[in-house]
């Protein structure tokens, strides 16, 4: 039996536009605070445009945001849990399986704390914050200074050997205290350039070619990771990335029978199920295969053979030795303590991190079906960041968090752009943070099956970044030049301090971790050519594609989710009516004033400029 198409409204199962807004005679909006049924962005008749199931401000029922949410969880799970994993040797605790799912049930937590920030106050983009790879460089920089060289005496799992349960706690924790007054410290500069708008004020000389290289290096540059991990097994690699393909492109346009009980009988509808969860359903059905020749004995079982990497069974043991349950909470291995060195180095990170988010922000815009996010959200989404960083330093992930590229990936491929999915995964990560065992049976997903995923997403990802140049005159030898350039640079010197790790050494060891650290960030190389060479070389502002990137936003687009999507909740009435937070530029209403204070109208739709 086949819904009416009023039916599907009532269920929330359609893709139909959402009928204009009615009006009183004062002008009050009498649709105002009901759900609205899922949009598309724009006309699916325009090749060019951004084809979405749900767009930013639409809200799916709450099971479809669940498992949405959830497939979001294991997209972020890989790059989430590589941080401790990482971190695991130089902390100290290589062997120790029960700090380990400690700290992964910690950076879980506080990721999924980070999120619902991000999503309800911050930008208010549906983009997962998670660890940062920003600011592993400076913490293994730290961690291999003298002072915090791991013991020789072995230690074991247990705690027993040479050294005592309390002695071998001692040694990490206090390399983690260390970890964590850095981050705590230099994060705060990432909630000053926030507040006090010095991003939103940079933004005014930032165009697509600042913007193109940077999106676009940040999935070029994450290659080799790709590569490692496919390389465990390549067939199975290729299985992945074919049925990903498989269920978002060949499949995307079957709609799948299922079953609903509404007005008291059962109906059957038709659901675009394979386009919502095709990422969830490659992963699965690639990790399922491995589970069978794992079972079977078909994969070799020797660590040197080819095909080893991709059996279920290697990090068995992680799941068994695993609480069931750890509650994280601030302060947990001890006051944080600070240091110079330490702080000046990890800032780097964050200023890496800083020019990686904005970069994230523009990219998930686009995605997502909404406009490109205004002054005041991306100054609040920075100093968001920088909060959660905090948070992340007073729980102690020996990391920060920033936003996640795979994630933001994700909603090109399922053609879900909704708020309300990533802050059901925020309270998905919160939830399963404190389960212990259930974040421990991930670590069993094989190498290669997270390596055909990320051949995909970042493949992705880069091509978004790409995807800006269609405002830019490529005909032009400037534009071409600028572009050619800065992503080539972006991927030639870091590879090149990488292969030269005591190039730099200038005597002071602080200014050598900062010099490192910016060197070898493949985004901020990138960001930083382009941006300086689009704003000195002349160039008109159409040549520049700066006109049409700004103002001439798709009028579709416009109409699917306007700049109001970016205004804080609950914060209307307030703001207008206190004058004086017209002037702070990480609220909607310094927007308005700026607006109206150069002659240029409204920010907003439906805002009167002079």
């Amino acid at each position: 039996m086949q819904l009416t198409a009023e039916e599907k409204v009532e269920l929330g199962l359609t893709e139909m536009r959402a009928p204009p807004a009615l009006e009183d005679s004062d002008g009050t909006d009498l649709t105002a605070g009901t759900e609205e049924p899922p949009t598309e962005a724009v006309d699916r008749a325009d090749p060019g445009a951004v084809d979405l199931v749900y767009s930013l401000s639409d809200r799916p029922p709450w099971y479809l945001c669940v498992l949405l949410g959830f497939q979001h969880y294991i997209l972020a799970f890989g790059g989430i849990i590589a941080v401790p994993l990482i971190l695991a040797e130089p902390l100290c605790i290589k062997d120790n399986n029960t700090a380990k799912s400690q700290l992964i049930s910690t950076i879980f937590f506080v990721s999924g704390l980070c999120t619902l920030l991000q999503t309800s106050v911050g930008t208010r983009l549906p983009i997962l914050q998670g660890g940062t790879f920003s600011f592993i460089t400076p913490t293994l920089a730290i961690l291999a200074l003298p002072s915090w060289q791991c013991p020789k005496a072995a230690v074991t799992q247990n705690g027993t050997g040479p050294l005592r349960a309390e002695q071998a706690d001692a040694v990490w924790t206090s390399r983690m205290r260390e970890i964590q007054g850095a981050i705590l410290v230099s994060s705060l500069l990432q909630v000053f350039l926030g507040l006090s708008g010095l991003v939103g004020l940079l933004l005014r000389y930032i165009g697509p070619l600042a913007i193109a290289p940077t999106i676009n290096l940040i999935g070029l540059s994450l290659f080799a990771e790709a590569g490692k991990k496919s390389g465990g097994h390549w067939g199975i690699a290729a299985l992945t990335v074919c049925l990903i393909l498989l269920f978002s492109q060949y499949l995307s346009r079957v709609e799948v029978p299922l079953v609903a009980y509404k007005d008291k009988k059962w109906k059957v509808f038709q659901y675009p199920l394979f386009k919502l969860f095709s990422a969830l359903f490659g992963m699965c059905g690639a990790w399922l295969l491995c589970f069978l020749l794992t079972i079977f004995d078909v994969l070799p079982s020797k660590s040197s053979e080819y095909g080893f990497l991709a059996r279920t069974d290697i990090n068995h043991d992680a799941v068994t030795n695993s609480p069931w349950f750890h509650v994280p909470y601030p302060g947990q291995w001890g006051a944080p303590t600070v240091s110079v060195s330490s702080v000046l180095g990890m800032m780097a990170g964050v200023l890496a991190s800083t020019m990686e988010s904005i970069g994230d922000y523009y990219a998930c815009a686009r995605l997502s079906g909404a406009p490109p996010p205004p002054t005041h959200a991306i100054n609040r989404g920075i100093a968001v960041e920088g909060v959660g960083c905090i948070l992340a330093a007073l729980w102690g992930t020996g990391n920060g968090t920033t936003s996640y590229s795979q994630n933001i990936a994700a909603l090109g491929i399922t053609k879900v752009g909704s708020r309300l999915v990533l802050q059901a995964t925020g309270v998905l990560m919160i939830v399963l943070g404190i389960f212990g065992k259930f974040g421990a049976v991930f670590i069993t997903i094989p190498d290669p099956v997270i390596g055909g995923m990320f051949l995909v997403m970042f493949g992705m990802i880069a091509a978004v970044g790409i995807s800006n140049l269609q405002y830019v005159d490529l005909n032009s030898s400037r534009n071409l030049l600028i572009l050619g350039f800065s992503t080539f640079s972006g991927l030639v010197l870091p590879t090149w301090f990488h292969s030269n790790p005591g190039v730099i050494d200038t005597g002071i060891k602080e200014l050598d971790q900062i010099i490192l650290v910016l060197f070898t960030t493949h985004m901020f190389i990138g960001g930083f050519f382009g941006f300086v060479l689009d704003n000195t070389i002349p160039g008109t502002d159409k040549e520049r594609g700066i006109a049409s990137w700004r103002h001439q936003v798709p009028e579709e687009i416009r109409n699917a989710c306007d700049q109001s999507c970016y205004e804080i909740p609950f914060c209307s009435g307030v703001l207008q009516r206190f004058p004086c937070f017209q002037h702070l530029p990480f609220l909607p209403s310094y927007s308005i004033h700026q607006d109206a204070s150069t002659n240029q109208g409204p920010a907003f739709p439906g805002q009167p400029g002079r």
